[in-house]
């Protein structure tokens, strides 16, 4: 694992919003924010889910969170004005924010793969993505010292066979955050980085992966401190990097 430990008022009074916060590594996430002190903005589609993380951050004693209903798929460029509005209406600012939120798609050979799927992977994983970073830049030049996190994969970093849509939208993934650190670096109060979160055991990997052992791969709670260490401020003048979840 990233070796790094926290303490435990890292992230005290900052803002940061997590996409696809309703469960396993955007959930994780969120609970490790809100447990080192901060406001998080749970983000997701589905609102039952990120309820049900907005009760557990409360029950916790944890700063309470925000509940933003937000489908990625769906959502219309002024619909991003409008929840940049909101956040700033509310909060003044923003201090941190995790891209986490993907769909992986049909793994199968390109040739076989349709537009209708290619595009609906590229909209939720690259699109979406940039509308968000784009629109809540703003937000994060009033901070301090802010960060955005990419979530990458290895097959972003180098392709593999029947990893179609997936795989491509994490090689924007990395470009979009090589772009965004080469833009804030020395100008703005952001650094930028990916994390390549490796084998881990939630759904979107079960689906994937159907004939592996789940229990042979750490929970999302157990990859959480680079994104932590990202996150906080012990991070400052790192920018630009891909790093990873888990170190062999």
């Amino acid at each position: 694992m990233f070796e790094y430990s926290a303490r435990p008022d890292l992230l005290a009074g900052r803002i940061i919003l997590v996409t696809g916060a309703g469960r396993g590594i955007g959930e994780a996430a969120a609970k490790a924010y809100a447990a080192h002190g901060a406001i998080v903005l749970l983000l997701g589609k589905n609102e039952d889910n990120l309820n049900r993380v907005y009760d557990d951050i409360e029950a916790a004693g944890y700063p309470r969170p925000a509940v933003i209903p937000f489908n990625l798929e769906t959502a219309l460029p002024h619909q991003y004005d409008e929840l940049a509005a909101m956040i700033e209406q509310e909060f003044g600012h923003l201090d941190g924010l995790l891209h986490n939120a993907a769909i992986v798609g049909p793994r199968t050979p390109l040739e076989q793969l349709s537009g209708d799927n290619f595009m609906r992977v590229m909209q939720v994983n690259v699109n979406a993505m940039f509308m968000l970073t784009s629109t809540l830049l703003p937000l994060l030049k009033l901070a301090k010292d802010a960060s955005v996190i990419f979530t990458s994969s290895s097959v972003g970093r180098k392709g593999r066979a029947y990893w179609g849509a997936y795989a491509v939208s994490k090689f924007a993934t990395e470009g979009m955050m090589q772009v965004l650190a080469d833009e804030v670096d020395d100008t703005a109060p952001i650094r930028a980085n990916s994390v390549n979160p490796g084998a881990t055991r939630t759904d979107m990997r079960a689906k994937a992966y159907p004939g592996e052992n789940p229990t042979a791969n750490p929970l999302p709670a157990d990859i959480m401190p680079v994104y932590l260490y990202l996150m906080g401020p012990d991070s400052i003048g790192v920018n630009g990097q891909a790093l990873d979840a888990q170190t062999k």
